[in-house]
């Protein structure tokens, strides 16, 4: 049986569900810039009618419309997009963290230029050669110390930078389980946040955003899989789980890196950091340690030059004669110095460095050379007389061999890297360690542009489904004012009809 103020009811509905729908129209107009917000809209459907199916119903025709009601307030939301863009979230963490890497590494390098390694090894050499043309000149044996402790130092401060890039990482790794865990803990209230509010039939649209960015957030830091229970989001990274409903567990530098070794951890910052730290700053900072090692004490197959008394005995050497030597120090051992009686040469570099550590690392030029520079051993003959044994001081044939190693090929011991022994001039073997260091970072920067670009494009889709669009909500607030207004002059007609009902039905004549 139809109601008296029946319209009234339909006109009241319609109110309120316009002006549902027009609050929430500004509440996604206010939060269009707002990190991580999905827009929302007012489900609308027509409300119960007055005649419902039944056995038996009113001889009144047809079913009556009773108005609109609004069921829920959405958000707009594809949960798919939300997949991938966590996965590619966690390759952009991995390679940002690579890429930074290499570019620390390139500019500790500082190749090409004047003031890298290179040309601090072209000085030493050079310094060799001119020293060669004098071998009793104070003024040159100076300068080449000089360059030696220059060449040294280059090498004690490539392993300086290599050591604080080392332990800036590992602190990192830490740094970065710590804000893994905030955010871990953030999901874990929100689960319970919004458990408690969807329990009582409501939709917790702004939580699940909340929610969804720190997860969002937290596919950076670390590889994740998700899934949605009874309880809230599910979290896991590989194997292990770090969030279940309300209970979390937290993450440490030492489980990352076990993670890590396990294959769990696959992508994210924090494997970005320990993958750099353990291929490419540690392998750079084993070539380096393989440079200067084997320029100090590598296989080198040098040929003494007829005349040359090795020291031990007093007779020169008929013919020239090829032998191998422990690199520039075993070479220097088979000179002479400026001292007299003839003294033979000392190890001209003094080198030790741990396979296991950075730290162990220490490379220098003898210390009784530096304080002394007539310990150089330039000549490679002496004179044996009544007197005893004394230098050929004006013969350069030591500093000549000492010129034309950079000429030489070294034999360098890489086994330690998986690699081969292989023959290559100094010079050389340099320039291929910068050249794979540049290939790697060439790599490392297009992988992360790639994977850049890929991320964009997905955010880009996330955006044209759960962005807010201006334009669009403009549009919907005409739309729902308009009906608004609309539901609000249909009221008042039907007041003034009701007015007339009341106030003038049987005042006949009146």
């Amino acid at each position: 049986m139809r109601s008296t103020f029946h319209s009234l009811e339909t006109a009241k509905r319609s109110l309120f569900t316009q002006q549902a729908a027009i609050n929430t129209v500004g509440h996604n107009i206010s939060n269009a810039n707002t990190e991580g917000y999905s827009r929302q809209r007012v489900s609308m459907v027509a409300s119960r009618p007055i005649e419902a199916y039944g056995m038996n119903r009113s001889n009144a025709p047809g079913q009556l419309g009773t108005g609109v009601e609004f069921t829920s307030i959405t958000r707009i939301r594809n949960a798919f997009l939300d997949s991938q863009y966590r996965e590619q979230n966690q390759g952009v963490g991995s390679l940002s963290i690579q890429t930074d890497t290499l570019k620390k590494l390139e500019g500790i390098v500082n190749e090409p230029s004047d003031y890298g390694l290179r040309g601090v090894i072209e000085k030493f050499w050079s310094s060799w050669s001119d020293l060669s043309k004098d071998p009793e000149n104070v003024t040159g044996r100076e300068i080449l110390v000089e360059t030696s402790k220059a060449l040294t130092d280059t090498f004690n401060e490539f392993n300086r930078q290599l050591t604080n890039m080392h332990a800036d990482l590992t602190s990192n790794i830490e740094v970065k389980a710590t804000e893994a865990n905030s955010l871990l803990s953030t999901i874990s209230s929100l689960n319970q946040e919004i458990r408690r509010i969807e329990s009582l039939g409501d939709d917790a649209n702004d939580l699940r955003d909340q929610r969804d960015l720190m997860t969002d957030k937290l596919s950076n830091i670390v590889n994740i899989t998700v899934s949605e229970t009874d309880l809230g989001y599910s979290i896991n990274m590989g194997a292990v789980n770090l969030v279940q409903g309300t209970t979390v567990n937290p993450l440490s530098a030492a489980q990352l890196e076990t993670a890590f070794t396990t294959g769990a951890l696959t992508g994210g910052e924090a494997y970005g950091m320990i993958l750099s730290r353990d291929t490419y700053v540690k392998e750079f900072a084993q070539q380096i340690h393989t440079l200067a090692d084997t320029l100090a004490n590598g296989d080198i197959e040098i040929t003494l030059p007829a005349g040359t008394v090795k020291p031990g005995t007093t007779t020169p050497i008929t013919a020239p004669e090829t032998i191998t030597v422990k690199g520039i120090n075993g070479l220097h051992k088979l000179g002479y110095t400026l001292e007299e009686p003839a003294t033979a040469g000392q190890d001209f570099f003094t080198f030790t460095a741990d396979p296991n550590s950075l730290t162990g690392f220490s490379y220098a030029v003898n210390p009784a050379i530096v304080a002394d520079s007539n310990k150089v051993a330039t000549s490679l003959r002496t004179t044996t007389d009544a007197a005893g044994t004394t230098v050929v001081k004006g013969n350069n044939g030591l500093a000549l061999l000492m010129s034309e190693l950079q000429n030489i090929k070294f034999s360098f011991d890489e086994t330690a890297q998986g690699g081969a022994i292989t023959q290559a001039t100094v010079n050389d073997f340099y320039s291929a360690v910068v050249g794979a260091l540049g290939v790697q970072s060439q790599e490392a920067n297009r992988l992360y542009t790639n994977t850049q670009t890929q991320l964009d494009q997905v955010e880009s889709n996330r955006k044209s489904i759960s962005g807010v669009s201006l334009d669009e909500e403009m549009s919907d607030l005409i739309k729902y004012q308009y009906a608004y207004s609309a539901s609000a002059r249909f009221m008042t007609t039907f007041d003034e009809l009701l007015n007339k009902l009341i106030n003038g039905t049987g005042r006949v004549g009146l």
